[in-house]
């Protein structure tokens, strides 16, 4: 991979991790229309990798919130007049994260294989702009931060998983079900990003213990390119956190919605036509 594509999927990877839009589907396409072989363990350890930068982004953007959630938590570990609001929260996080672990653990080799297709991120993105729709018009959002327990978070997790079609974003999944639950839409937001940081920091982590050899390979991507990946999208996914939020607190997501179902025709559009093959 040249220095230049690094970059360009950094930026990609920033911009898409956090909105509703499905990262992984935008990488897949663009490392196709690059020529890059999707589904090669080098490219697909890569496109996990680079998924740090975004994380490291969030952990820096949520650093206050982090350290009050844990803080919450291990001092109502110790004391049980001090379980709060912030203890259940962190709860929630925990429960979501054990969820997501083993599921996708269990589906590793599904994930890395059969699902890179991108009919199924046709799919994916068509699906669950539905789902997107339908849990923004039909979501009660009648309940804050302080609602949340760990059932919440354990359901979240679960939904999270669909995210492993690519296509479908793990944050338009998160979302969307913390809509369903009654959530409001800037909570359910701050909660995909909550759920987000140890699931993807331990899938990108795991990644580049399991994968290095894939990375470092003679034809590999590389890990001066993985690298220039991950600083670029750090970068560019700090800013998106920051407008992400402000715009979630006037807007609805109807703009996702169509834009998702715009790309998924554009994309079927390349296939139909064999400028792009599916894997």
């Amino acid at each position: 991979m040249e220095w230049w594509q690094s970059v360009i999927l950094g930026i990609i990877e920033g911009v898409t991790e956090f909105l509703p839009i499905s990262s992984t589907g935008h990488l897949t396409v663009a490392e196709k229309l690059m020529g890059l072989p999707i589904n090669a363990p080098s490219v697909t350890a890569y496109t996990a990798i680079i998924q740090i930068g975004a994380m490291l982004a969030s952990i820096v953007y949520f650093w206050k919130d982090i350290v009050r959630i844990a803080g919450a938590w291990f001092a109502g570990l110790a004391d049980r007049a001090k379980r709060g609001a912030d203890f259940q929260l962190g709860w929630a996080i925990i429960a979501g994260f054990a969820v997501t672990a083993v599921i996708a653990f269990a589906l590793k080799d599904l994930i890395e294989g059969p699902l890179r297709s991108l009919w199924f991120v046709v799919g994916g993105l068509v699906v669950w702009s539905v789902v997107m729709f339908a849990a923004d018009r039909f979501g009660k959002q009648d309940r804050g931060e302080d609602s949340i327990t760990w059932k919440d978070g354990a359901l979240l997790g679960l939904i999270q998983c669909f995210s492993l079609i690519p296509g479908v974003s793990r944050s338009g999944a998160t979302i969307s079900g913390a809509l369903f639950l009654g959530i409001d839409r800037v909570t359910a937001t701050r909660m995909s990003f909550f759920l987000g940081i140890p699931t993807l920091v331990a899938a990108g982590g795991y990644q580049a213990v399991s994968a290095a050899s894939d990375i470092s390979a003679p034809g590999g991507v590389g890990w001066l390119a993985t690298i220039i990946g991950i600083v670029v999208s750090f970068v560019v996914a700090y800013v998106s956190i920051a407008w992400l939020l402000k715009f979630v607190a006037s807007n609805n997501f109807t703009a996702f919605v169509i834009y998702r179902i715009v790309l998924a025709i554009l994309i079927a559009g390349l296939l139909v036509a064999g400028v792009v093959t599916p894997v």
